[in-house]
Formats: C-alpha cells, sequence, structure tokens
C-alpha cells in the first residue's frame, strides 16, 4: 500500500527533546515492518503547531494529499498527535475514510468496533481535559514573581492575598 505519516508536536520543549523524531522513527519503522511504500514527500509533519487547530501546514499538504488520491493508508502515533480535540479528530477521519484512507494510530489501535470507537471518545475528551489544564497552570516562578509584584490597591500582581488569613 502506498502510505503517508504525520507527525506533530505543539511547544518548543518538544521541540528540543526531538519527540518529532522519535515519532517519525516509530512510524517509519512501522511502514518498512508492514512492507509499505512510502515515498519522502508523504512524510507529514507539524513543529509548534498545537492540536487544537486544524489550520496547520503539514496537515493541510496531508489532507490536500489525500484527497487527490496520492495514499492509501495513512498512519499516526495516536489520536491526539492528529488532533487534541475529539470533534476535530472525528472530522479528519471521516475526511480521510472519504477519500479511501486507512487511517493507523499506533499507540492506540481503533477499529469499527464499538469499544474502539468509544476508547477513541475518552481518549479525545483526555486529550482536551489535559490542554485546558495546562492552558490554566500557571508555572512556580511566575507565582513566585507575580505575588511579589505589587499593584495599586495593595493586591499581588497575581490577585494573590498578600498576607493569606490563617
Amino acid at each position: 500500500m502506498r502510505a503517508a505519516i504525520y507527525a506533530r508536536v505543539s511547544t518548543e520543549r518538544q521541540q528540543q527533546h526531538q519527540t518529532i523524531d522519535s515519532q517519525l522513527t516509530a512510524l517509519e519503522a512501522w511502514v518498512r515492518q508492514h512492507d509499505h511504500d512510502l515515498a519522502p514527500h508523504h512524510i507529514f509533519k507539524d513543529e509548534g503547531y498545537s492540536g487544537s487547530r486544524l489550520d496547520r501546514p503539514g496537515l493541510d499538504a496531508l489532507r490536500d494529499a489525500a484527497l487527490d488520491g496520492k495514499f492509501d493508508l495513512v498512519i499516526v502515533l495516536c489520536p491526539d498527535r492528529l488532533a487534541r480535540k475529539y470533534a476535530y479528530q472525528v472530522i479528519l477521519l471521516e475526511e480521510l475514510r472519504r477519500t479511501g484512507c486507512e487511517v493507523v494510530f499506533l499507540q492506540h489501535p481503533i477499529s469499527e468496533d464499538p469499544n474502539d470507537q468509544l476508547l477513541l471518545q475518552i481518549q479525545g475528551a483526555i486529550a482536551e481535559y489535559e490542554r485546558a489544564v495546562r492552558r490554566l497552570a500557571v508555572p512556580p516562578r511566575q507565582v513566585a514573581e507575580g505575588s511579589r509584584r505589587i499593584l495599586p490597591g495593595g493586591q499581588s500582581a497575581l490577585r494573590l492575598p498578600l498576607h493569606p488569613k490563617a
């Protein structure tokens, strides 16, 4: 089968730790192990793009190539590398399937079985939750710096009480 692979990392920290390279290595090994054909121009990746967005250059190129019938199989490490929102995962999976592409997730194989579909939904919800929690989290250094800055009115910059009540 003619294959394509897709990998994504969203943060600078992930880029520095070579997680895109480790994804690509695993995806390429799987393609070789299963004797599929992978053309160099069918390796799609997005570095520094959030999975909560659908407008990513690598993903756009993958979608366009799938629409043009350039490959029959798309391999992705796991569903949250494709999209961090479950609704987007459903849209992308349906779009790829309509073009005749089978989608394979290495870490979380998904079939049409209702149990697998439920698992995909749960994983999508967890990915959305994790992203929301990370957005709300304030690094300890920022808390320390913010609590030392005093705003007019005697409140800290992070709205923390300067003298907590005991």
